[in-house]
């Protein structure tokens, strides 16, 4: 892979995760109060509804489970656990535990995708850890059982659906697009009873209201989702659970201009310590064999 090539496919997915950490802004500032799953409902359903339109293909054969198994893990059964933890803990401590998703990545593919586990991934996976804690927790967090099985769910779910996503890749013929729409249907619809009896019926919704609704279902779930699935194809199962590592960032600086929140050296340690894992775990192009290049250096010049 090309140098230039995969610099762009790591930005460009990156950009999936440090648009989900907007969510938090979104949330608090657009939308109505105490209604998450209708939340989660509202930013998946549609947009997936938008792209099965669009592409007009549905799943064929054996993919027909897949994108079951993949929409609950990537999308329905994520979101869900997401919100509890969010719920019963601070959002720093729902971080420091989702962080833990490289790491499952890293055993998962080791039994998934046949790769091995090399020492530089490991620490990465601790500096990664050891920098969203600097980044994100407070010396006040608390902690709930609840809460903590929720965010390692959450975190499992998403590391399952990353490595199963990369291991079964995309049917010959679909696009990126359709594939998309299937998984974001699937976990919209699962969450629709969910939310219907946790919730109840959905308030008068305000101009406000459905302008955030929007950002989250346009380019929170149907652009960024495209734009996530993309990379998983294109990248290392484990680079990809890596640039999860931008959400969490994202939401720090927005919560620091938007929201008047403060941001110390300690969580720009925080955030150095974020990006510097991400580095370590990006693929190398693999190293020209050496009697290749000797060969070059004494081909005579044309």
């Amino acid at each position: 892979m090309k140098k230039h090539t995969l610099m762009f496919d790591s930005l460009l997915t990156a950009l999936a995760p440090a648009i989900w950490g907007s969510t938090y802004l979104i949330t608090t500032e657009l939308l109505p109060p105490g209604r998450p799953l209708l939340a989660a409902v509202l930013r998946a359903l549609p947009a997936g509804l938008i792209l099965l339109a669009i592409g007009r293909k549905l799943p064929a054969g054996a993919w027909w489970w897949r994108a079951l198994v993949l929409g609950v893990l990537n999308i329905g059964a994520f979101f869900y656990c997401l919100f509890v933890a969010a719920y019963h803990l601070p959002g720093g401590v729902a971080a420091l535990v989702m962080s833990i998703q490289p790491m499952i990545v890293l055993l998962l593919g080791l039994g998934l995708l046949g790769e091995r586990i090399r020492p530089a991934q490991v620490l990465a996976c601790v500096v990664g850890a050891l920098g969203i804690a600097l980044l994100v927790l407070k010396p006040a967090a608390r902690l709930d059982g609840i809460g903590i099985v929720a965010g390692l769910a959450g975190a499992t779910c998403m590391a399952a659906g990353i490595v199963l996503t990369k291991r079964w890749g995309r049917p010959e013929g679909v696009s990126v697009l359709n594939f998309t729409g299937w998984q974001l249907v699937v976990g919209g619809a699962v969450l629709v009873p969910v939310a219907a009896f946790t919730e109840g019926m959905p308030p008068a919704l305000t101009g406000a209201n459905w302008l955030g609704f929007a950002y989250l279902g346009i380019v929170g779930a149907l652009f960024a989702y495209m734009v996530w699935f993309r990379g998983i194809q294109r990248l290392p199962a484990l680079t990809v659970s890596f640039l999860s590592f931008a959400s969490p960032l994202m939401a720090a600086l927005l919560g620091y201009v938007f929201l008047g929140q403060s941001f110390s050296l300690t969580q720009m340690l925080g955030a150095a310590a974020v990006i510097a894992a991400v580095v370590i775990v990006q693929p190398r192009r693999p190293a020209a064999p050496a009697a290749r290049v000797a060969g070059l250096a004494r081909a005579p010049a044309k």
